[in-house]
């Protein structure tokens, strides 16, 4: 059965979201009124029954406070499902927005952006209108960082296989995937959170010994027995204030001794609720691919599910932020060392649970970058899964084109190369298509190292990276010449290929900063050394008289080119790739058409 466009899908699921949620602002309003009606009726029956007698006023209070917390806390309920109906109505709009490519207020990654590499900055991976701001839906800042770190590094082939099955699973998962991207939006973990958590794990105990857990017993119970001796009239009121007073001092000193601790993780609670909701989600869903199952395995290892852990953590610091009220928190402190209490609560999630969750934060960025791989693999049904051959040098594909562009936009052009020693050089004219197509390819490789889908009808390619020499500036602060950024770039191209490494070359204009001849003259020699190194890759240039050394290396050296067709002075492009050398150039008719004349 054919599936729908993925529009139409997330059309239906924006509609059914918005129907939920006037439904559930509707139930709002009427808990609302239902809250005050509760009041209204427990204020009416005890003036009615005031003079009925103690225990019937009491019993009417009682069972008018718990009406009163029933319909409360289904309130909260509501407005939690009203926040999470919300979340899943910005998501979808988000992938609408997508779908028509209207994503360039989204989060750039221009932040990873390294000041080298091989191919980052001339593929657009970061950026306005880059691949990480087009793809990525990771929404906590670990799994921006890793999503960051597949797109600038190639995974093993067993690894890219493994993300492949599971993102063809989840992407499957419509509305599974969507909440989860909910649970995620809801509270982002941040890096600053895990770096808190880790070092509270590591520090020690504050509260080591058993005299501690004594004392947790023994003190309430002294207070306690105070109190009720002293109701009881065994106790004179002056000696409970003392005894009281002597508990309150000893309570501040435990706190002083509790409060590194919960200043640590204090604020990071919100944060962990979230993770406890979306670890339930995680735990709740069967997978079947392999990668899915192992990163669910990470999450066990203990008799109680990881949500049910890190819901413990949260509570024990929700209960500390009663500190945050002294009213209440005054006499909890004084009579049962609230703080002593709930510092042990801590120690003892530390010793049990303390060194897996930081690992359970590194799992849940995991699964965040999945959950962007299978998105990409729903959104774009079309796109194929690429093949990773096992030789060297292969790279062959059907209708390749540029993701970031539109449908309408999009020329796809299919290319092919096979085996070692073996370059592509592409000729043509000004604005035919060639720094596109040699993107184009650049940008595939990388989708597909990370275990991506590519952006053509089919692609199987070696398992390699890119190194790129296309967008070449200067650099004032180091007095570096664009000659010499780029002379700098291919020295690093030559010292790859001459370790053998597997990487794929794309050189846009080599030599550009340079006369005519000097130019022709070090490509020449570049495009030979390479060959010697036994290199792969495309060279894109203006310089015909490159493409004759095909000539003098039957084999391997392969001449594509784009071309231009030029009527009553206009030019035509095509942008399609085609065999051979360009016989048509149109920098003699753009220069006409500034008023230079020829």
């Amino acid at each position: 059965m054919e599936q729908d466009p993925p529009l139409h899908i997330y059309q239906k699921l924006l509609f059914e979201h918005e129907h939920a949620l006037r439904k559930l602002k509707a139930r709002r309003t009427l808990l609302g009124w239902l809250r005050l009606a509760v009041l209204l009726l427990i204020v009416a029956a005890l003036y009615i029954l005031w003079s009925s007698g103690l225990l019937l006023l009491t019993v009417i209070l009682i069972i008018g406070v718990a009406v009163f917390l029933v319909v409360l806390s289904a309130d909260q309920k509501n407005k939690a499902l009203i926040s999470n109906t919300e979340t899943l109505i910005q998501i979808n709009r988000e992938e609408m927005a997508i779908g028509r490519h209207d994503f360039l207020q989204r989060p750039s990654g221009l932040e990873f952006l390294p000041a080298t590499h091989e191919y980052a900055a001339d593929l657009d991976i970061f950026g306005r209108a880059s691949i990480f701001q087009y793809i990525n839906r990771t929404n906590s800042e670990q799994g921006n960082a890793l999503m960051a770190r597949w797109l600038l590094d190639i995974s093993s082939p067993e690894a890219i296989l493994e993300r492949q099955l599971a993102a063809k699973e989840l992407s499957g998962k419509i509305k599974w995937r969507e909440q989860f991207q909910a649970h995620t939006k809801t509270n982002p973990l941040t890096i600053a959170t895990g770096t808190n958590v880790e070092k509270w794990v590591t520090e020690a105990n504050s509260f080591n010994g058993p005299s501690w857990k004594l004392l947790s017993y023994l003190l309430p119970g002294i207070a306690i027995l105070s109190i009720v001796l002293s109701l009881g009239h065994r106790l004179p009121s002056p000696v409970l204030v003392p005894i009281l007073f002597v508990f309150f001092v000893y309570s501040l000193y435990i706190s002083s001794k509790a409060m590194p601790a919960y200043n640590q993780l204090g604020k990071i609670a919100a944060q962990l609720n979230s993770l406890s909701a979306t670890l339930v989600w995680i735990e709740d869903e069967a997978m079947n691919a392999p990668y899915l199952q192992k990163l669910k395995s990470q999450l066990g290892g203990h008799s109680v599910p990881a949500s049910a852990v890190i819901k413990q953590l949260s509570g024990i610091l929700n209960r500390m932020d009663y500190r945050l009220n002294p009213v209440v928190f005054i006499p909890l402190n004084t009579v049962l060392q609230w703080d002593l209490q709930h510092a042990l609560q801590l120690e003892r999630w530390k010793s049990k649970y303390g060194n897996a969750v930081q690992s359970w934060f590194s799992v849940l960025s995991e699964w965040e970058a999945i959950n962007t791989l299978a998105t990409f693999d729903f959104n774009h049904p079309d796109y194929c899964v690429p093949g990773i051959a096992e030789t060297p040098g292969v790279f062959i594909a059907q209708e390749l084109g540029h993701p970031l562009l539109t449908e309408e936009q999009r020329v796809t052009s299919s290319y092919s190369t096979s085996g070692l020693t073996q370059i592509t050089i592409i000729t043509g004219s000004n604005m035919a298509g060639k720094s596109t197509f040699l993107r184009s390819v650049g940008v595939n490789i990388v989708l597909s190292m990370m275990g991506a889908k590519a952006c053509a009808t089919s692609l199987t390619l070696s398992h390699q990276k890119v190194m790129s020499s296309m967008r070449i500036t200067d650099n004032l602060e180091e007095n570096t010449s664009t000659f010499y950024a780029e002379l700098k770039k291919l020295k690093d191209v030559i010292e790859r290929v001459k370790c053998h490494e597997n990487v794929f070359l794309l050189l846009d204009e080599m030599l550009r900063g340079t006369n005519s001849l000097d130019r022709h003259t070090g490509s020449k020699a570049l495009i030979r050394q390479l060959l010697a190194e036994n290199a792969v890759g495309i060279i894109a240039t203006h310089d015909l008289e490159l493409a004759r050394l095909a000539e003098d290396y039957p084999g391997h050296i392969s001449n594509y080119h784009f071309d231009v067709q030029v009527e009553n002075d206009e030019l035509f492009f095509d942008y399609k790739l085609k065999t051979g050398v360009c016989t048509s150039m149109n920098a003699s008719i753009l220069m006409k058409k500034i008023g230079i004349d020829l």
